[in-house]
């Protein structure tokens, strides 16, 4: 038994509009059937994935590409200095940096920062041939990334065996920043000739010591700890 959406009369099976007022009479069955087709296409379109591997194959052809174009033209055009040096070695450092994005994501962290440090150090040593001394790099260029690289894999290495939260990552970089300063001033005064002494490092070393201290002391205590996390919503 239907009835009338209009008025309420009670309708027959066989009609097609209300003898009352005249409306139609629809079927809710059949409301698809009646329905004027869409005039969008009715798949949803999906832009295909780009995958790992292309990504790969294109970043590097274009690396090799540009090393190898910039080397030519280099020996053939522009042949006062290796410059083309200094794009290949910047070749490469893109290279490897991008190769756990890009290559292969499983790479071990401690492997993918030395990889990323021995390409540093290529780098620089590529430099060396537009200089006139190769001093800087072996006294200067390379222990500075050395040390850099040991930071490095010093942090994935704590977060072993302590949690690795704000406060203990900033601890650990107050440590490390005045432990760099202090061979890094060491360094430039050998490769100047001058005595060892501490000069600016020295107040780095002051203002991350007490820097320290203050961390600890957070670190230790548990209300101030927790304070500290609510103050800066940690």
């Amino acid at each position: 038994m239907s009835y009338c959406v209009n008025c309420g009369v009670e309708l027959e099976a066989s009609l097609k509009n209300c003898p009352l007022c005249h409306t139609p009479v629809i079927n809710p069955n059949e409301l698809n059937k009646q329905m004027p087709p869409s005039p969008y296409p009715t798949d949803k379109g999906q832009v295909e994935v780009v995958k790992r591997k292309d990504l790969g194959i294109l970043v590097t052809v274009v690396l090799t590409a540009t090393g190898a174009t910039c080397l030519l033209l280099n020996l053939l055009v522009f042949n006062a200095h290796l410059w083309s040096l200094v794009v290949i070695g910047s070749c490469l450092c893109l290279f490897v940096f991008s190769f756990p994005a890009i290559f292969y994501s499983k790479t071990p962290i401690y492997l993918s920062l030395l990889a990323d440090g021995i390409s540093v150090v290529v780098y620089l040593f590529l430099i060396t041939f537009l200089t006139d001394s190769d001093i800087w790099f072996w006294q200067l260029g390379l222990p500075i990334v050395v040390i850099l690289t040991v930071y490095a894999e010093a942090f994935p290495l704590l977060s072993r065996f302590f949690p690795a939260t704000v406060l203990s990552c900033a601890l650990y970089i107050f440590i490390e920043i005045p432990v760099f300063c202090v061979v890094l001033e060491l360094l430039i005064r050998r490769i100047a000739g001058r005595p060892y002494l501490l000069t600016w490092s020295a107040v780095v070393l002051t203002v991350c010591v007490i820097i320290d201290f203050a961390l600890i002391t957070i670190l230790a205590k548990k209300r101030l700890r927790n304070e500290v996390r609510r103050r800066l919503h940690f």
